[in-house]
C-alpha cells in the first residue's frame, strides 16, 4: 500500500471517530438538558401539589366545623392579623411582627387565637413588654402559648374542654364559671371573632407558659 493510500485512509477514520464523538457530546447535552426539564417541572408539580394540598386542609377544616361558621370564615377577607389590626390589639400585632410570626398568622391555615389587649399587657410588670422584645425566642413563646394550631374552637366548643394544647407545646386549662369561660385563668371577653383563618378570643390576661 502505498503512503499516500495510507494517510487517506487515517484521515478518514480520523473524521469518523470525531464525528462519533460530536455526536455523542450532543447526545449527552441534549439527555442532561431534558432531565434538567423535568427535574424543574417535577419541583413545580411539588409545589403545586403543596399549595393544593394545603388548601384541601384549610377547606377540610373549615367544612368541619359548623354550616353557620364555615360560611363566615369563606365569606371573610380579613385574616387573623388584619383583624387583630381592626380592633386595636396594638401591643399585641406589635409583638407578633416582632417575633416573626405575622405571615404565619396571615397564611391560609387555620388557627384558633387568645389574644389579650392591650390593658392586659399593661398589667404586666413595668419591665415585662420590654424584655420580652429583646428576647425573641421567649417573645415568641409566649405569643404560641396563646395559639391553637389547626382548630377552629368556638366559645361552645371550649366549654365542653378541659384543656387546650397551644402551638407551643403547653397545655391551657379550661375553667367555665358563672359569669364565663376562663382560659388559664384569663376571662375571655369577646368570642368568636371570625376571620378568614380562624377565629379570634379577646382574654383580659396575658398568659404565660410554664418553664
Amino acid at each position: 500500500m502505498k503512503g499516500g493510500e495510507i494517510i487517506g485512509k487515517i484521515k478518514f477514520f480520523g473524521i469518523v471517530i470525531v464525528t462519533m464523538l460530536l455526536i455523542s457530546v450532543t447526545l449527552f447535552a441534549s439527555g442532561c438538558s431534558q432531565r434538567e426539564q423535568e427535574n424543574e417541572t417535577g419541583g413545580m408539580e411539588n409545589k403545586t401539589d403543596r399549595a393544593e394540598n394545603g388548601s384541601r386542609n384549610l377547606m377540610t377544616e373549615v367544612e368541619g366545623a359548623p354550616q353557620e361558621i364555615s360560611d363566615a370564615i369563606k365569606r371573610s377577607d380579613r385574616n387573623i392579623i388584619q383583624t387583630l389590626a381592626d380592633r386595636n390589639f396594638v401591643t399585641l400585632v406589635e409583638l407578633i411582627n416582632i417575633a416573626g410570626l405575622n405571615e404565619t398568622l396571615a397564611e391560609d391555615g387555620i388557627y384558633t387565637v387568645f389574644a389579650p389587649t392591650d390593658e392586659a399587657f399593661d398589667r404586666l410588670p413595668e419591665n415585662a413588654v420590654p424584655a420580652l422584645k429583646n428576647n425573641t425566642p421567649e417573645l415568641r413563646r409566649v405569643l404560641t402559648y396563646h395559639v391553637v394550631d389547626g382548630k377552629i374552637l368556638m366559645e361552645n366548643d371550649i366549654k365542653n374542654l378541659e384543656s387546650i394544647r397551644t402551638l407551643e407545646g403547653g397545655e391551657l386549662s379550661v375553667n367555665v364559671t358563672a359569669t364565663g369561660i376562663q382560659i388559664e385563668g384569663a376571662n375571655i371577653t369577646d368570642a368568636d371573632i371570625i376571620t378568614s383563618n380562624g377565629v379570634i378570643h379577646q382574654i383580659d390576661k396575658v398568659l404565660i407558659p410554664l418553664r
